[in-house]
């Protein structure tokens, strides 16, 4: 089958990876003049099945009133006349109830899970190096009430099995020894062994090479200018070169596949969350993070990538708008001088911006669409690296005819058909 791959991204490129390996001619397209250079370019670094959750708790919306108010505030909202955003906003308020949060939280850490083991396996198989570490991820919390809340994630995390420890201070000194020179500043966390750390811009090239020695050819800086059809199913991909056909066709345009899908009658609700990140060279090795901190109060993780420390984190609701903002990077250089003060001269990092595609329930959207030969491998919010590979696969699976390895059915789009 003749497979057009829309979209470059890690994403992307995990689908076309996976479906050439599945035994398919394999297209993918990009604006853009080499793969993951959007939102997969310089996030957090984060490979967290363990620390997959919704944004939509209960309690989020009195915390997202409390963190508007801060100095160095996690949640910015610019008031415009957006009908996207009201109806999002609507949609996630749905689903800030605590069966609602356990239910998404339920769909999303299997596949994030899956797609962890996926990644290492294709690891070991192919020799890909990315800045990999898998020494964990640590959620600190600077407040009691924090810790003592970790209760309805722990019973999730129990329920599918996954590895935790809860920890005092000490605790979180021994596996971050550099947290050692600012003890006072936190009061606990919960560590998630199984999680790993790596640089998803350098693990979607490597992987990009192993498509092209399985035959998958790329078109870079070709514009997507519309999905064609015709008789309810889809014909091609209009570009400015003339119009690219196939067999079947896949949606993985992270934040930019609803304005594509909703000219052909299909709601995607997806909408883009801007975050931003800081890429710091390390200057003292003792001082800059073993792996991921997550500071839960101002929602910022610390990543060691090799020789760099990435800071990223903070969720900006202003649109497609992808201006960098410098009161944003003084929030990251904030973070990272108070937790590691050692580590590296934030003022000489690299600072980037990216628009994470967001679902309101928090699940991606994986599945087959509207039309018989269209498929959908978007929405994964910030969690797009995680789950890179098991939605690749997944995806695979499902347009090969095959059954998936794990229960993928309540990721589908028709999902909010029904909750509607």
């Amino acid at each position: 089958m003749r497979v057009i791959v829309l979209g470059g991204g890690v994403i992307g490129i995990t689908s076309a990876y996976y479906l050439a390996e599945a035994g398919h001619e394999v297209v993918v397209l990009d604006r853009q003049e080499g793969p993951a250079l959007e939102t997969s370019f310089a996030n957090a670094g984060e490979v967290s099945p363990g620390y997959s959750s919704p944004w939509a708790a209960p309690g989020i919306p009195l915390k997202a009133l409390k963190w508007l108010f801060m100095r160095h505030r996690p949640l910015f909202i610019w008031p415009k006349p957006d009908p996207d955003l009201i109806r999002f906003g609507l949609r996630m308020l749905q689903n800030c109830t605590a069966a609602a949060y356990e239910r998404n939280k339920s769909r999303m850490v299997p596949i994030a899970e899956y797609s962890r083991d996926l990644l290492r396996a294709l690891r070991q198989k192919a020799g890909i190096a990315y800045d990999e570490r898998s020494k964990g991820l640590l959620q600190l919390f600077r407040q009691q009430k924090q810790l003592d809340g970790t209760a309805k994630d722990i019973a999730i995390l129990g329920k599918f099995d996954v590895a935790y420890e809860l920890l005092d201070v000490e605790g979180c000194v021994r596996h971050e020894p550099a947290l050692g020179f600012v003890r006072e500043k936190f009061v606990g966390g919960l560590r998630l062994p199984g999680d790993e750390t790596g640089d998803c811009f350098k693990f979607t090239n490597a992987l990009a090479a192993l498509c092209r020695q399985l035959g998958v050819e790329f078109r870079y800086g070709t514009r997507i200018d519309a999905i064609l059809t015709e008789g309810g199913r889809v014909t091609g991909i209009a570009t400015p070169a003339g119009t690219v056909t196939g067999d079947a066709y896949v949606v993985a345009l992270g934040s930019y596949s609803p304005l594509l899908l909703r000219r052909i009658g299909i709601d995607l609700p997806v909408y883009p969350v801007k975050g931003y990140s800081l890429t710091v060279p390390i200057t003292d090795p003792k001082g800059a993070p073993e792996s991921t901190v997550m500071d839960e109060t101002h929602k910022v993780a610390i990543t060691r990538l090799g020789d760099r420390i990435r800071v990223g984190g903070m969720a900006e609701l202003d649109g497609y708008n992808t201006k960098l903002r410098p009161s944003r990077r003084a929030t990251l250089e904030y973070v990272v001088g108070d937790l590691y003060p050692k580590g590296g001269d934030a003022t000489q990092g690299t600072f980037w911006c990216g628009l994470r595609p967001m679902t309101p329930d928090g699940p991606p959207v994986i599945g087959k669409a509207k039309y018989p030969n269209l498929w959908l491998n978007t929405g994964h919010g910030t969690l797009g690296w995680t789950m890179a590979c098991g939605s690749g696969r997944v995806l695979a699976d499902l347009l090969s005819g095959k059954e998936p390895e794990i229960d993928v059915r309540e990721l589908a789009i028709d999902r909010y058909a029904r909750a509607a």
